[in-house]
């Protein structure tokens, strides 16, 4: 029960990341189009997405599909009519176009900031974006009813994607900056408290959704919808108290780091994470569960990291991966490494 608890709150406490994503995405967006050609900055982070997409489902997939052959091996299955089902999945066009769960959950927003953009695009285009937050706001409740308030009303689609999540946060972030929104330094003490009682609040919530007012209790399981109400409050005041301080961070590493590496982190991490946790799993069936020690939980996050670290390292060594996207390393410069 102690440990559900530790994660649920470990949860919800993250799940503002993504949303914080996509809402700096629209806020740059807004930077760029309104000092050039939205069509030619369209095109370029549109490109540039793809690219890193495309990257992050070449690097997961030949992973993912050695665990199935390896699982199907240990089941006894057969290898062949496995990984012809695994490979169906993987190239449906669905799911690998729009919602990016096809190969790997976790490059999800990466086709949906695309698609993010181009919907913000086309209100700008068709001189609608004085309606676009309202539009995606309408967009987005659906998209709650469908994660956290299912209780309400039974959504019979998949929500988490650009239309009803993506849309909204960056759609919020730019009409921050359209509207020349600058938080005064001043205030960013009552932002920080701000997005301090938003946190608590968070945490209320989705506990009152979870069990509160279910059968479930917490030693039965955690609590993870992909995101409440609360989530977006949360967001935007992180947002607008980092507004505020501009310069917060900038005497130390961290921008550096950020720059450097960690898109190629977040590309490299899903078959990292995903050798890891079959490693767990396979020391479970010689008696070892190590997946229920607490050391397992501490040491599995920054196993992660560091070991999609080395793998972007090595692959920027074969130039195969910039910050700007992805390109196929030349056969010279492979031999030459």
């Amino acid at each position: 029960m102690y440990g559900n608890m530790a994660n649920f709150v470990l949860e919800t406490t993250a799940r503002f990341a993504v949303p914080f994503f996509f809402m700096a995405s629209g806020y740059f967006f807004a930077l760029k189009t309104t000092r050039g050609d939205p069509t030619d900055y369209l095109i370029k982070r549109v490109t540039s997405i793809t690219s890193l997409y495309a990257f992050g489902l070449v690097l997961s997939a030949p992973v993912f599909l050695a665990g199935t052959i390896v699982r199907a091996s240990a089941e006894n299955r057969a290898i062949t009519s496995s990984v012809v089902l695994k490979v169906a999945e993987f190239v449906s066009p669905i799911e690998l176009l729009y919602y990016g769960t096809s190969v790997s959950e976790i490059l999800w927003f990466l086709p949906a900031l695309i698609f993010s953009y181009v919907l913000i695009y086309l209100c700008i285009a068709s001189t609608m974006s004085a309606y676009l937050l309202p539009i995606s706001l309408g967009f987005h409740l659906v998209g709650l009813l469908g994660s956290g308030y299912t209780m309400f009303v039974d959504i019979p689609f998949e929500i988490r994607s650009a239309l009803f999540f993506g849309f909204f946060y960056t759609s919020l972030g730019y009409y921050i900056y359209s509207h020349e929104w600058q938080p005064a330094p001043e205030r960013s003490t009552l932002y920080l408290g701000t997005t301090i009682l938003f946190g608590v609040l968070h945490i209320g919530e989705r506990y009152v959704l979870g069990y509160a007012i279910t059968d479930q209790t917490v030693s039965q399981g955690i609590y993870a919808p992909s995101y409440t109400i609360a989530t977006a409050l949360v967001t935007l005041s992180l947002f607008v108290f980092l507004l505020s301080r501009p310069n917060l961070g900038r005497d130390t590493a961290l921008p550096v780091w950020g720059k450097k590496y960690a898109v190629g982190i977040y590309v490299t991490h899903p078959p990292v994470l995903f050798i890891l946790e079959k490693a767990g799993e396979s020391l479970s069936l010689f008696g070892h569960e190590i997946q229920n020690t607490i050391l397992w939980h501490l040491v599995l996050t920054p196993a992660t990291f560091a070991g999609a670290l080395l793998v972007y390292l090595s692959v920027r060594n074969l130039r195969a991966i910039e910050i700007d996207g992805f390109s196929l390393p030349r056969s010279r410069q492979i031999r030459n490494k």
